[in-house]
């Protein structure tokens, strides 16, 4: 695979360290669009979907783009288990780093069932007693050396689906060895996150739609995303002013805040097979589009596309994106990107 055209020796991050769920997931479909029941039974049938958790589908894709020479190492644990020893053998192939993720004896690897209803909204139901759950803030700070190696040259990443204490001490990490420290959270972490301080010690904050809502204090599912933007960034802003952040909100596009102008990315015309997996593959184009030292808008493009790449799979990791497909793909919509991510994805 291709990766994007940037000489790292120009770059001034050369490693990414991050800690999140590892894990696999199965879709389901169901017949009939009315809500399941709590005693109901209803046929379905499996689909033919990979599903995978945020640490390795942004890891991967980060990988991808930035090359052999660009490491990420993953913080993490698997079960002792077909699904965990399966995820090891393809994070490896891609080329991850693996020494700081741990089998873990006795525990299964994290596991989702997705819900896709005819119409295709859904749910997911995620087991909460995997090895995941053992990853605590000791586990993390056996990474010492790593961030030692790259101090000042390293991103630190903090990805759900893990306790939030041991993401919390990644961005301690990441603070104390001058890391580019990026940070999500699903919408019920959002507040815990705020009072523990974890948005002080980001550079970065990736969120939907409605993980902003929730930093804002605004219900979840408010219609207008435009001013949910605007509650969102004013909130943050008053926790750290030169925070980067960036919103996704699906078919409505993105929009990034590079501490002066809010940018808005509309979402690029791909035929969507599942959206699965977008927000993470789109927190990936700005990781690698800012290492390729973008502007915040400029990786928000990117990332826009690398989004726009990936719902044209089935599974949450799409396996062929690369420059070339990346290229194709912006040819195919007629999209017109800036020049310096054109640069990125040329010949």
């Amino acid at each position: 695979m291709a990766p994007l055209r940037v000489d790292l020796r120009d770059c001034r991050y050369r490693a990414m360290i991050g800690v999140g769920g590892i894990g696999s997931g199965v879709f389901f479909a169901l017949h009939s669009n009315h809500t399941l029941g709590r005693e109901e039974s209803r046929a379905g049938r499996f689909l033919d979907r990979r599903d995978y958790c945020k640490l390795h589908i942004i890891s991967h894709y980060v990988k991808i783009l930035l090359g052999p020479e660009f490491e990420v190492m993953p913080i993490g644990k698997v079960g002792d288990d077909n699904p965990g020893h399966r995820l090891l053998d393809e994070m490896q192939e891609a080329g991850l780093d693996l020494r700081h993720v741990q089998v873990s004896p006795g525990d299964d690897t994290l596991h989702s069932i997705c819900l896709v209803y005819p119409d295709g909204s859904g749910g997911n139901l995620t087991t909460d007693d995997s090895a995941c759950t053992k990853v605590d803030s000791s586990f993390v700070a056996h990474a010492e050396t790593e961030f030692s190696r790259y101090t000042g040259r390293g991103v630190a990443l903090s990805a759900p689906e893990v306790p939030l204490e041991a993401r919390a001490k990644l961005l301690e990490m990441g603070t104390d060895h001058g890391f580019f420290r990026v940070a999500a959270f699903v919408s019920a972490e959002m507040q815990p996150a705020i009072e523990a301080g974890m948005l002080q010690q980001t550079d970065l904050l990736a969120a939907n739609i409605d993980e902003a809502a929730a930093a804002a204090g605004m219900p979840l599912g408010a219609r207008d995303p435009a001013s949910v933007v605007e509650a969102a960034i004013a909130r943050l802003r008053d926790l750290k002013d030169d925070m980067l952040i960036s919103i996704t909100a699906g078919k409505e596009g993105s929009w990034s805040w590079d501490g002066e102008t809010l940018a808005h990315v509309p979402a690029f015309p791909a035929e969507a097979v599942s959206t699965a997996g977008a927000g993470d593959a789109h927190l990936s184009g700005i990781i690698a589009g800012l290492v390729a030292d973008l502007t915040l808008s400029q990786a928000q493009e990117l990332a826009t596309l690398v989004a726009a790449l990936s719902i044209t799979s089935p599974h949450t990791i799409h396996p062929g994106v690369e420059r070339s497909s990346l290229r194709g793909l912006a040819s195919q919509m007629q999209v017109r990107l800036s020049d310096p991510v054109e640069r990125l994805l040329g010949d």
